[in-house]
C-alpha cells in the first residue's frame, strides 16, 4: 500500500502540469502555482471537494479518491480544450489554475492594506538638520536687522548739508573772491629751481611777484587756481624794491585782483594771506596787521649791496612761509594792501631756530608796489627816489650820518643834487624824516624809498650839536 501510494500517479484534481517544474527543485516537490489566475474564477470553476486539505495542511494520501471513481464529467476543462487554447465553438478558453497543495502561498490572500511604517532614524536626523538650518538663517537675518536698527539709533546728530555762500568780509568770502586771481610760480634757473606766488594785475596777463622769486630765471611756469599751467616771460624786476612783473599770453578769463590803499591800513585790521608755502598752492591763512612802517632789509647775497631790498613794511601775524613770497595780503574787502615778501625767524645763533613762520611776516605796501609795477610794465625798469648823498653805513650812533667821502673818492654830497640844494653837508646826522625818528642809515633809505621821485620831504639835521630843519625835493635814479 505504501509502495503504491508513492508510485501511483496523483489524482488529476490536485495535479499540475509537468512543464512548470523548475530545474533546481527537489524531486517530488510540486512547483508553485501560477499567480495570474483570478482567484474567484478558480473557486467557481473548480471548487474544492469536501474533505480536501486546506492550503496550510498537507493532505493524507489515504484520503485521496481512487481515480477509477472519478466522474468523467469532472475532467479538467483544459483537458477538453483544443491544444491551441480555443474552445470547440471557437471562443477563447480561459485556463483554469488548480489548487496546488504544494504551493508556497495559499490560493486566497486577504488584502489588509499597506503595512504602516515607523519613523526612521535618518528621517529624524534630516528633520533636525533642516530645522536647525532654518532657525539659524532666520536668527542671522533678525540679528543683522537688529544691528542695523541699533546702529541707526546710535547715529550721532549732524547738521544737514547746506549749499550756502559766506559773508564777503569773512575769511572764506575773501578767499573765494581772491583765489581765482592768485597764481603759483615755478622757476628754473642755472642754480636750481624755486617756488613763489603772484597775482594777476590786468586782463593783459601781467602778474606781480617778488624779484627774488624770479632772480636768474631761465624758465617760468605759472599755474592758476584751476590747475592750468602756462609759460610766462619776465617783463622787468627791481631788486631794491624786491618786485618783479611777469606776463602770460593767450589766457582767457583772467581775474585781476583789486588794489587797495596801504595808507588806510591800521594796526589791528584783519588780513588774509594767500600763497604756496612749501609748494602747497592756494593756501589761505589769516591774521591781523600787527604793525606798520617796519623798516626791513632783505637780500645782500651778492656782497656789494646791489641786491639789498629796503622796505617800509606792513607787519602781520598771518602765517607766511617760504613759497608765500609775492602773494597778496588782502583786507576785509578782498583788496590787496600788501605783497608778502619776508619773514622774521629766530636768531641764527639759536640752536632751536625755527625755519618757518613765528608770527612775524612782512609785506611791501601796495602803494609802493603799484608804482613800481607801473614803471616795470611801461619801461622794464623802476626808478628810486634819492637825496643825492652817500651815507656812512658803519656809523653806530643815533640817526644816519652823511659820509666824508663818496664812492671812488668822490664827494659824499652830489653837486647839484637834491641834498646839496637843500643844504646838506658831509658829516651831518639826519635824525628825522617828516618828524619820524631815524635810527640808522638803512632806515633813512627805507623812509625815502617809501615816497615817489619829486615828493618833498622835511629832514631834521644835527650839525655840530645844533639841530636844524631842511626841506628837500626827492630826485630820481634808475633802479637795479
Amino acid at each position: 500500500m505504501a509502495d503504491r501510494q508513492q508510485t501511483d500517479p496523483a489524482p488529476q484534481w490536485w495535479s499540475r502540469p509537468e512543464d512548470t517544474a523548475e530545474a533546481g527543485r527537489r524531486e517530488g516537490v510540486p512547483a508553485p502555482r501560477p499567480e495570474t489566475a483570478d482567484e474567484d474564477h478558480v473557486q467557481d470553476a473548480a471548487p474544492t471537494p469536501a474533505g480536501a486539505a486546506t492550503p496550510d495542511k498537507t493532505p493524507d494520501p489515504s484520503d485521496r479518491p481512487d481515480p477509477s471513481d472519478r466522474d468523467p464529467s469532472d475532467q479538467d476543462s483544459s483537458d477538453r480544450s483544443d491544444p491551441s487554447g480555443a474552445a470547440p465553438d471557437g471562443s477563447a478558453v480561459v485556463p483554469v489554475v488548480r489548487y496546488d497543495p504544494w504551493g508556497t502561498e495559499p490560493l486566497q490572500a486577504v488584502d489588509r492594506g499597506r503595512t504602516p511604517r515607523g519613523i526612521r532614524l535618518w528621517q529624524v536626523v534630516a528633520l533636525s538638520l533642516g530645522t536647525a538650518l532654518l532657525a539659524g538663517g532666520v536668527g542671522g537675518y533678525l540679528g543683522v536687522l537688529a544691528e542695523r536698527q541699533s546702529n541707526t539709533r546710535l547715529e550721532l546728530p549732524q547738521a544737514a548739508a547746506v549749499d550756502r555762500g559766506r559773508a564777503p568780509d569773512s575769511v572764506a568770502g575773501i578767499a573765494a573772491t581772491a583765489l581765482p586771481g592768485v597764481v603759483t610760480l615755478h622757476v628754473r634757473g642755472a642754480k636750481g629751481g624755486g617756488t613763489g606766488t603772484g597775482f594777476v594785475l590786468d586782463q593783459q596777463g601781467h602778474i606781480l611777484t617778488n624779484s627774488h622769486v624770479v632772480a636768474d630765471s631761465q624758465e617760468i611756469t605759472v599755474t592758476f587756481s584751476t590747475g592750468e599751467s602756462v609759460t610766462a616771460t619776465l617783463v622787468g624786476r627791481d631788486s631794491g624794491y624786491d618786485l618783479a612783473v611777469v606776463k602770460v599770453e593767450g589766457v582767457r578769463g583772467l581775474r585781476p585782483l583789486s588794489l587797495g590803499n596801504s595808507e588806510n591800513v591800521k594796526v589791528g585790521d584783519p588780513v588774509v594771506a594767500i600763497g604756496a608755502p612749501f609748494d602747497l598752492s592756494n593756501t589761505v591763512t589769516a591774521g591781523i596787521i600787527s604793525a606798520t612802517g617796519r623798516p626791513v632789509t632783505a637780500g645782500g647775497d651778492k656782497g656789494d649791496g646791489s641786491d639789498i631790498s629796503y622796505v617800509d613794511a606792513l607787519q602781520t601775524d598771518a602765517p607766511i612761509n617760504p613759497g608765500n613770497s609775492g602773494g597778496p595780503l588782502l583786507d576785509a574787502k578782498a583788496h590787496v594792501v600788501g605783497i608778502n615778501s619776508a619773514i622774521r625767524g629766530a636768531d641764527k645763533d639759536d640752536s632751536t631756530r625755527q625755519g618757518g613762520s613765528i608770527g612775524l611776516g612782512f609785506a611791501i605796501p601796495v602803494n609802493q608796489g603799484k608804482r613800481v609795477a607801473e614803471e616795470l610794465i611801461r619801461t622794464g625798469r623802476a626808478t628810486h627816489p634819492v637825496i643825492g648823498v652817500t651815507l656812512d653805513m658803519d656809523y653806530t650812533g643815533e640817526g644816519a650820518r652823511v659820509g666824508d667821502k663818496g664812492e671812488d673818492g668822490k664827494p659824499s654830497v652830489v653837486a647839484g643834487g637834491p641834498g646839496a640844494v637843500a643844504g646838506i653837508r658831509a658829516g651831518d646826522v639826519i635824525t628825522k624824516v617828516d618828524g619820524q625818528r631815524v635810527r640808522g642809515g638803512d632806515e633813512l633809505i627805507i623812509k625815502i624809498r617809501a615816497h615817489r621821485p619829486g615828493d618833498p620831504l622835511t629832514l631834521t639835521v644835527l650839525r655840530q650839536g645844533r639841530e636844524s630843519t631842511l626841506r628837500v625835493v626827492l630826485g630820481s635814479a634808475d633802479g637795479s
